[in-house]
């Protein structure tokens, strides 16, 4: 007999009480969101994290943290792509969450200073491992912010449109031969990678673009519309996706499954969205925002897990905030009732998950885990807020 073992009465019994409990908490009875000044202080313990863990040359991240269950990262190139990708969420963050602060200003401006020196300097690792997709991608959304803080400066505002261009074109020299972005090339090892694309980076990458198309950057039209086919490839009926496009033959596997797509279908919905497919329409947000919350244990289940996609639906530990803020962008999609609801759902869920240190994690990660965490769920919860 192949597969798991069929689960025992008692065992669904109690994994029925756990999930009814979680909904409950979430959800249920007179259980009230958060207050406004509930939220407002996690964002403020959030900023005071990432202040303190800012390195000395404003970078966030190290590879000094390590175990024996170490994520595959071949040195130096896989750790420089890492540093930049949770350097630019960690800049973004604050931008979005902390300004107004000068400590917050300067940790800006410290920041803002390391991505300029470092990211043309960022590639892929080797033929193998393609970690500096999420670089460009998560570089190319914190620069578009910093434009804005720039307002009406001529030299600054043209290094950082250098530096996106360069960004832009570096998606499109590393983009999958088929169309899309993957991070792994494990069989081909070729200059075009070979191995096809994942639908949560294409996600990443159009959600990305479509920023610097608002901010008023020329995308290159061929490079997104076969990012799009690739995922629209990917998309199965029910709006839950592929995790690459390597299992098209095995869509019902777990990881395949909503449960499985829990974290993906956020981020690939807002994406296509963005990029005016019609398909995605307010009622497939809502209903996968709905299930976001609704079936939140198929993602708590691996947060923290240091092993990936060894939980339920192979469900990997690092969707967990990844899956949140994607939905918090789809939220912003819909009208103020749904917007409301789902607001409310998600603060409710991320507020009791903050640390001590005012951190939030989901994968032990080398000493990136933290501050990509706190990331993500500030951004999240800065479009929680009651009044947005």
């Amino acid at each position: 007999m192949s597969g798991n073992p069929p689960l025992a009465p008692a065992a669904i019994a109690a994994f029925a009480f756990i999930a009814a409990t979680w909904e409950g908490v979430v959800h249920g009875g007179d259980a009230s969101p958060p207050t406004s000044e509930a939220v407002d202080g996690a964002i403020a313990r959030g900023v005071e994290f990432l202040l303190a863990d800012q390195n000395s040359d404003g970078s966030w991240g190290t590879a000094r943290r390590t175990k024996r269950l170490n994520i595959y990262a071949p040195a130096p190139g896989a750790h420089h792509a890492f540093r930049a990708a949770v350097t630019a969420l960690g800049l973004e963050a604050l931008i979005e969450a902390g300004r107004g602060r000068e400590d917050v200003e300067k940790a800006i401006a410290r920041g803002e200073e390391w991505l300029l020196r470092e990211l043309p300097r960022v590639r892929r690792a080797d033929g193998t491992a393609i970690y500096n997709v999420w670089s460009h991608a998560y570089a190319i959304q914190a620069l578009v912010r910093l434009l804005d803080r720039h307002r009406g400066e001529d030299g600054p505002r043209a290094a950082l449109r250098k530096l996106i261009d360069g960004q832009i074109d570096l998606l499109g020299r590393y983009e999958s031969v088929d169309g899309g972005w993957g991070y792994y090339d494990f069989d081909f090892h070729t200059q075009k990678p070979g191995a096809g694309s994942t639908s949560f980076v294409n996600a990443t990458v159009l959600v990305a673009f479509h920023r610097a198309k608002k901010a008023g950057f020329s995308l290159p039209a061929a490079v997104v519309e076969r990012a799009l086919a690739a995922t629209e490839r990917q998309r199965k009926s029910d709006h839950s996706y592929l995790y690459g496009e390597y299992l098209k033959w095995r869509p019902m596997q777990g990881i395949n499954r909503p449960g499985g797509s829990l974290g993906r279908s956020q981020a690939c919905n807002v994406a296509l969205r963005y990029w005016g497919k019609s398909h995605v329409t307010d009622a497939v947000l809502d209903g996968w925002l709905q299930k976001l919350a609704d079936r939140n244990l198929w993602l708590e289940f691996g947060r923290k897990r240091p092993i990936p996609h060894e939980s339920y639906f192979q469900v990997a530990a690092y969707f967990f905030y990844y899956g949140h803020y994607y939905g918090a962008l789809a939220l912003e999609e819909l009208p103020l009732e749904a917007r409301r609801r789902h607001q409310d759902a998600i603060s409710s869920l991320l507020l009791p998950l903050q640390e001590k240190d005012g951190s939030w994690w989901d994968f032990p990660f080398y000493d990136y885990h933290q501050p990509y965490g706190t990331a993500f769920a500030l951004m999240t919860l800065a479009r929680c807020r009651r009044g947005l």
